[in-house]
């Protein structure tokens, strides 16, 4: 027999019944019921159950273990008696009566519970992560992981793409989040960078002749912690593609993405659906007007109107001065709200100055009839000519946000999600997909009132060069698009500009110099300059995949050893500091910060 086991803690059922089986893992729970002791034993694939009473040599050593020790148990597999069979466990028709047990490591008392669900604090899960991992819920997570990397593999194949991986070390670039440097020893006073992306390399990979490329690539930015982004760093799907258009980028990655999510849909029972090919295209205006935002939930229903034309020259003075002074209102629709409180839409209003917007307005409406100030303001005739607008049902409420273009969308954009959510209305049973397409090239800076721009410096403006020479630069769109999945962007990503004089004329509208370019960019420029095809792809981010796939909110439960907010990590105490050997081999020396 093996030295630790002849089978795992997943595989004994009743046709093993008599066997002698040796069994090793963990010691999840221990139940003494008067002289009969009850040790379920874990390893990676499962529990069994272990019996040890009065007849068993096992009994004393098992009583004194505490629970996560290691044990090796030789012993006999029997039924379980009527009764007492547990159909939610894979081995729940056995147990194990121990004969003998070989202790291969003792547990201390534990920091945190591994048995159950119970929620802990972070900083002690994190600390103790090796421990936060033996935990079925996380253990799950990170074995879903593996395996939405392995389909992705598998998938990209399929579609026709080949790996490769691009370097970990390489230069700083002056656009995108702040870089992790790494100082050179070999050359004082310079700095590798961490790469934010590959994707300088994986632009020279199509110059270089290889058409489709991916891989599952690692990236690091000196950002801040959010829910779905990871501080330091985090992987993404990374692909390119030579020879496509916009479309046939997404004809690529749509049965993809498609095919891992319906593949996963039914993680731990959920039984969610996923939307049909070919995904949603919505254009940038059109996402930030009826969703607020440029990454939609479109299992929420409500849609939200711009209502401004409604408040000109109308006896509501707040609103027709706001609409007259060319800002805007929008309308959010509240369905079926005629049966709640005035405290409902008071508590929208509290919250949305809680959130630093100066007041959310609304109406009410029962039974085709409207209450609130705002009806109370515009009248019966303006709420009526609103309602026929929006489509309202007679018990349907409206919010309003008013204010600057930009503002009124994102108050209405959290707004809509925040109705949405206490209604009831967004739909846990299903992964919406969409594009967002038709971002603008350029934007205009509100501090500086300069032009810059507004996503991908990179993106082939729409038009190219007729557009860049002919146009307003504001209404200049790129072939630059996002996906979105329930109201999380898994990435951007574009149709780069190929051509040197095109980027040139795209940069100097952004008040860069052709000098500048080439001296911030010299291998994309220089590899341009002998010959590079039309070229375009993305990188849907893998934390964010699993996220959604586990039904996560956060992306450090999806992540095998995460940092914290701070970007610290707790277990292995980093960062940390350095001794001067070896600060003094990179030639650096510390500099006291500032104080206050």
């Amino acid at each position: 027999m093996h030295a630790y086991r002849s089978h795992t803690c997943a595989q004994l059922g009743a046709a093993d019944v008599g066997e002698t089986v040796r069994l090793s893992g963990w010691v999840h729970r221990k139940r003494d019921h008067g002289g009969v002791l009850f040790v379920d034993l874990r390893d990676h694939y499962g529990l069994t159950q272990i019996v040890a009473d009065a007849d068993s040599p096992a009994l004393p050593l098992l009583e004194g273990l505490r629970v996560e020790s290691v044990v090796t148990i030789d012993g006999v597999v029997k039924a379980r008696a009527d009764g007492t069979t547990n159909p939610n466990l894979a081995t729940g028709a056995i147990e194990v009566f121990a004969r003998e047990v070989t202790v291969q490591s003792a547990a201390q008392e534990l920091p945190l519970p591994v048995a159950g669900e119970a929620e802990y604090p972070e900083d002690i899960r994190l600390r103790y992560r090796f421990l936060d991992l033996r935990r079925e819920r996380t253990h799950k997570n990170i074995m879903l992981r593996s395996n939405v990397i392995a389909s992705v593999r598998r998938r990209m194949i399929d579609q026709g793409f080949t790996e490769f991986q691009t370097p970990i070390l390489t230069a700083s670039s002056p656009e995108g989040a702040r870089d992790y440097l790494v100082p050179s020893r070999v050359h004082p006073g310079k700095f590798y960078a961490l790469p934010q992306a590959p994707q300088m390399f994986k632009q020279l990979l199509m110059v270089a002749g290889f058409d489709r490329y991916f891989q599952i690539a690692p990236c690091f930015r000196d950002e801040d912690a959010r829910a779905d982004r990871s501080p330091g760093e985090f992987y993404q799907l990374d692909f390119e593609m030579s020879f496509v258009t916009q479309e046939d980028v997404f004809a690529a990655i749509e049965p993809v993405l498609h095919g891992i999510f319906e593949e996963f849909a039914d993680f731990e029972g959920k039984g969610r659906q996923v939307s049909p090919l070919p995904f949603r295209r919505i254009p940038y205006r059109e996402s930030m007007l009826k969703y607020g935002n440029d990454k939609p939930d479109l299992r929420n229903p409500i849609l939200i109107s711009d209502v401004s034309d409604h408040f000109k020259g109308s006896g509501f003075g707040r609103f027709a001065s706001i609409v007259e002074s060319g800002d805007v209102v929008r309308a959010i629709p509240a369905p079926n709200t005629a049966d709640k409180s005035r405290k409902f839409f008071d508590d929208m209003n509290s919250w949305a100055q809680s959130e630093g917007f100066a007041g959310l307005g609304y109406a009410t409406r029962k039974g085709g009839e409207f209450g609130g100030p705002i009806a109370k303001n515009h009248g019966e005739a303006g709420m009526a000519a609103i309602a026929e607008a929006l489509g309202l049902g007679p018990d349907d409420g409206v919010f309003f946000a008013a204010g600057k273009a930009s503002q009124a969308a994102r108050l209405a954009g959290l707004a809509r999600t925040r109705v949405g959510e206490t209604l009831g209305l967004i739909d846990g049973k299903k992964f919406e997909f969409c594009w967002i397409v038709d971002f603008p090239m350029f934007e205009l800076d509100e501090d500086t009132k300069k032009i810059d721009f507004s996503h991908n410096p990179f993106s082939m403006p729409q038009g190219e060069m007729a557009a860049l020479e002919g146009m307003d630069p504001l209404d200049i769109l790129a072939y630059q698009y996002d996906i979105v999945c329930n109201g999380v962007e898994l990435s951007s990503g574009a149709i780069r500009n190929h051509k040197l004089d095109v980027m040139y004329k795209a940069f100097g509208i952004a008040g860069y110099t052709q000098d500048e370019v080439d001296a911030n960019f010299p291998g994309m420029v220089g590899a341009f300059k002998f010959g590079a095809p039309p070229h375009g792809g993305s990188a849907p981010g893998i934390d964010r995949i699993v996220m959604l796939l586990a039904d996560e909110p956060n992306i450090r439960e999806v992540v095998l050893f995460p940092m914290n907010q701070k970007a610290e990590d707790l277990m292995m105490n980093a960062p940390a500091p350095v001794g001067l050997k070896q600060l003094r081999e990179l030639n650096i020396r510390l500099v006291e910060q500032a104080k206050g």
